[in-house]
């Protein structure tokens, strides 16, 4: 067997979404990965381990204790066995049952013995999702340090509409590739700077200009890098997100403070400006505007605020050796962005309609074309913002090793 096959032991709980595991193992195994598996009773009444065996070319264990097994200790063996542990689907009661801290049967002692990293890939009903007692076990199993692969929002299996799908295949895929590349290259030494979210240009104490980005793309992309080995810096406006533990996160209000975060952060070898900057700034009032002291008319006067990623595609200095600008559009996507890519002088730029509720601000999906300096262009359709994360982080790396590998070293 070639020493370089990465060994994954994918634990498969109960769930309809259990069916879609066949095909990420037929596609992990095409990309010589070595898999074990060991399957729940529940998921058994979806899918067989005869077809399991059939296409991991291995054999299948069952969530018990078996005699002939644990001769050789394989709750032991089989974590040491392999390089990740992977749990998808995962439901509630599975995430449950591993945020307690349960060891009382083979897959919780398998988990409990593990020290290698181990995915969760959650699939359950949107309310199941929210439920508080899931949200907590959630954010036990972060401090735990497991790492999470969505879940994404769309149409559930159950007919209702929500956070819970299990995420596609493609970007369970990504996400392994990304982390396993990233061990094997040791991205540690290549700094990222990715910035997200609004920022917040106040007129008075309670007044301010914002817009509606949740910084949700920008953290996404951040994590992707993080978990893929970079030394990653996010920094972001106002938001409402967690961020995974032990990343470098700079929180900012306003546009000068983002602009100043990012200049302290120099040099840096990549930097991805995801963020809503306010172009604009009025004049601050240190005391509440009041109503009354003002005519019918109140004019504003704003003045424009420094434009950061032109200020980093342009550093004669520290210019980072690729700059990925994105470009939030109403119409003209494609040409607007385009003028935007030219004059700012950056590498990349990433277009999105954002007069389209469904995708962009405030939204957990997204669809984008990416403009390349040479002038063509990709399109990734309408994902969840994760898997557009995982899509751009895989374009990085493929132009770290193919492009720009020398740059780098």
């Amino acid at each position: 067997m070639n020493t370089n096959t990465k060994k994954i032991l994918l634990i498969i709980s109960g769930g309809i979404a259990a069916y879609k595991i066949l095909d990420l193992i037929r596609n992990l195994k095409k990309k010589n990965y070595e898999i074990k598996t060991i399957l729940t009773e529940t998921a058994k009444e979806f899918i067989t381990p005869l077809s399991i065996a059939s296409l991991s070319q291995n054999k299948v264990y069952e969530n018990k204790f078996d005699i002939h097994n644990e001769v050789e200790m394989d709750h032991i063996a089989l974590s040491r066995w392999s390089d990740i542990v992977l749990i998808a689907p995962a439901t509630a009661n599975l995430l449950s049952r591993l945020a307690s801290g349960a060891a009382d049967d083979f897959i919780t002692t398998v988990v409990t013995a593990s020290n290698k990293d181990i995915f969760l890939v959650p699939a359950m009903n949107v309310e199941m999702w929210n439920n508080k007692a899931t949200q907590e076990n959630i954010q036990k199993l972060i401090s735990f340090n497991y790492k999470f692969i969505g879940p994404a929002v769309g149409e559930l299996a159950c007919g209702e509409v929500g956070e819970g799908k299990m995420s596609s295949i493609n970007e369970i895929e990504k996400t392994l590739e990304q982390y396993f590349f990233g061990k094997d290259k040791i991205f540690s030494n290549i700094k990222a700077i990715v910035t997200a979210g609004p920022t917040r240009e106040y007129m008075d104490p309670v007044r301010y200009i914002s817009n509606e980005s949740s910084g949700k793309q920008g953290y996404e992309i951040a994590k992707k890098l993080y978990e893929s080995g970079f030394n990653t810096t996010l920094i972001t406006g106002p938001t409402n997100i967690n961020y995974p533990k032990n990343m470098k996160v700079v929180k900012v209000t306003s546009a000068k403070e983002m602009f100043a975060s990012c200049q302290n952060e120099l040099p840096a070898d990549i930097a991805i400006c995801t963020a809503a900057v306010a172009d604009f700034y009025p004049h601050f009032e240190s005391e509440k505007i009041k109503k009354d002291q003002l005519e019918n008319e109140y004019s504003l006067k704003l003045n424009k605020n420094i434009d950061i990623l032109e200020y980093l595609s342009n550093h004669n200095q520290f210019r980072p050796k690729l700059v990925v600008g994105f470009a939030a559009e109403t119409k003209n996507i494609l040409e607007n962005s385009l003028k935007k890519l030219q004059k700012k002088n950056c590498d990349w730029i990433i277009a999105n309609d954002v007069s389209d509720k469904s995708i962009g601000f405030n939204s957990e999906n997204n669809e984008v074309t990416i403009i390349y300096k040479d002038q063509k262009t990709e399109k990734i359709s309408k994902v969840s913002k994760s898997e557009i994360a995982a899509e751009i982080v895989s374009r990085v790396i493929n132009n770290i090793k193919v492009n720009h590998a020398k740059n780098f070293n």
